[in-house]
């Protein structure tokens, strides 16, 4: 069993006076930062937290939300970080899966759930203050992290529509930050400005990155195009984390600008970077690293280099220094540009899915995680991803499965059979639109049925349009053929998809 000393202990230990966190106006080092930790973590002893809890985090971006996730590692409990914009409905359905034992959230998402039915008279609900509000409790600290140990538990949908808990271990955490620096180098001075969420792995992997490497963040509550320039102009930022809806706000924010010199690194996931716009930012001298990645890899494991974004359009790049990628097709490998299933390996992938070992055995053959999605690796050994696990839609940053809204939509009475796909969009890239089968007229869908899928779905998971069809297009199996779909919008023949 391979053991590393406390993150944030060993941190504060060796640049205890260096900043750790910045956001609006105050500033944490990371001596200060794990003394507040420490506090906080008595805190949730009194509360009645034990080590290997599964603990709910419902908390937006904030150094009280970093102070309490570093808390909680103190004491050997697992986090189970959730998605703000998840309903009530789908929430409960997390927390319940997680045998969660508290759920921990800040005021704003208190009064929200308070009121809701899956959470009305439950003693799980706990805010931050309350927390704060409590007598310290003497405990033991986890001077030590087993690195096979699990650290944070992350939900995905996936494609049967139900979302499973990714377990990720202190290991996945330090190999993915140590993937990172060896990938992008690591300076004295560097400065990462995050505004993606933390309950995202994209958002969290840049607290861990922080405490590991020793570097300065910037945390915003969420992405403001104006509040984000500000800084990359004015406070020294060397990265920043962006997907591609944001990259474009930035750009247009920037106008005949450039960025200043301390600046080194624009990161984008969530799908690759158009030629427009990668074109855009060579003129402004921006280099951009396009990456791929997942719940399941803890962040990147593809990262394609400024060097080879023009000469390489589309491409997700190659695997980080400690991982490996390999296409496979009928249960072989396949040669370069032959389209298969891509599957990796690397000490930053997941060890499998919370209470879901028949999901783990399915994705998970001998160290190598079979990732759904198809691509191909060309000659000089560059990823290409093809269709992003089959059916996803990503919308603004966010995956969104087809299968997850279908179930909702068909537990609706009026409505027999629904398919859902994604169309491009200018402002999120893609968003959802479903085809049902149903003797509804298509004028009362949204006075009847949008208001029962907004009940039970987070916004950018709500269709832009629900058409009714007499029959969905299914193969000779009775596979609903999602790819057929957009033949069925009225102006098909004119569309863009086409």
């Amino acid at each position: 069993m391979t053991v590393l000393p406390n993150f944030l202990m060993k941190r504060a230990a060796l640049t205890p006076d260096r900043i750790a966190f910045e956001m609006e106006e105050r500033k944490v080092t990371f001596s200060e930062l794990y003394r507040n930790s420490l506090i906080l973590s008595g805190k949730l002893v009194a509360l009645g937290v034990r080590r290997g809890d599964r603990i709910s985090v419902f908390m937006a971006n904030s150094i009280e939300l970093v102070e309490l996730l570093f808390a909680l590692k103190n004491l050997g409990a697992i986090t189970v970080l959730h998605n703000l914009r998840l309903t009530s409905k789908e929430l409960s359905y997390q927390v319940e899966d997680a045998s969660s034992r508290f759920i921990l959230m800040d005021k704003e998402q208190e009064s929200t759930l308070q009121q809701s039915k899956e959470f009305k008279g439950t003693e799980k609900i706990v805010t931050f203050s309350h927390v704060h509000s409590l007598i310290d409790s003497n405990f033991s600290i986890a001077e030590e992290f087993s690195l096979e140990e699990i650290d944070t538990i992350m939900y995905t949908s996936g494609t049967t529509g139900f979302p499973k808990g990714v377990k990720q271990t202190y290991g996945n955490h330090f190999w993915s930050a140590t993937g990172s620096a060896l990938n992008m180098g690591l300076h004295e001075n560097d400065c990462w400005l995050l505004a993606v969420p933390i309950f995202h792995i994209s958002g969290l992997s840049i607290l861990m990155r922080s405490v590991i490497y020793g570097m300065r963040v910037i945390i915003h509550r969420r992405f403001e195009a104006d509040a984000v320039h500000q800084d990359l102009m004015e406070r020294q930022v060397s990265i920043v984390s962006v997907v591609t809806t944001m990259l474009s706000n930035l750009l247009e924010r920037l106008g005949s600008d450039s960025y200043p010199p301390a600046f080194r690194c624009m990161l984008v996931g969530g799908g690759p970077v158009p030629k427009s716009i990668l074109e855009e930012c060579i003129r402004k001298s921006i280099p951009v690293y396009q990456t791929y990645g997942m719940t399941e890899t803890c962040s990147q494991i593809v990262t394609l280099s400024p060097d080879f974004a023009m000469s390489k359009i589309g491409s997700a790049g190659k695997p980080l220094f400690p991982c490996q990628l390999k296409v496979i097709k009928d249960g072989m490998d396949v040669g370069p540009m032959e389209t298969g299933e891509i599957v990796v390996k690397g000490p930053n992938v997941t060890t499998g899915y919370y209470n879901r070992d028949d999901s783990t055995f399915k994705a998970i053959k001998a160290g190598w995680l079979y990732t759904g999605d198809l691509g191909y690796v060309d000659e000089d050994g560059f990823l290409f991803v093809v269709d992003r696990r089959s059916d996803l839609i990503i919308s603004g940053g966010e995956n969104v499965y087809p299968a997850e809204i279908e179930a909702v939509l068909v537990s609706h009475p009026s409505i027999k059979e629904a398919g859902v796909t994604g169309i491009s969009d200018d402002q999120w890239g893609q968003v959802p639109v479903a085809f049902v089968v149903t003797d509804m007229e298509e004028e009362l869908m949204e006075e009847n049925v949008m208001p029962f899928v907004r009940e039970q779905l987070a916004g950018y998971k709500i269709p832009k349009q629900i058409y009714v069809v007499e029959k969905l297009p299914r193969n000779a199996s009775n596979k609903l053929m999602r790819r057929e779909l957009l033949k069925m919008l009225p102006d098909w023949e004119d569309s863009d998809e086409n």
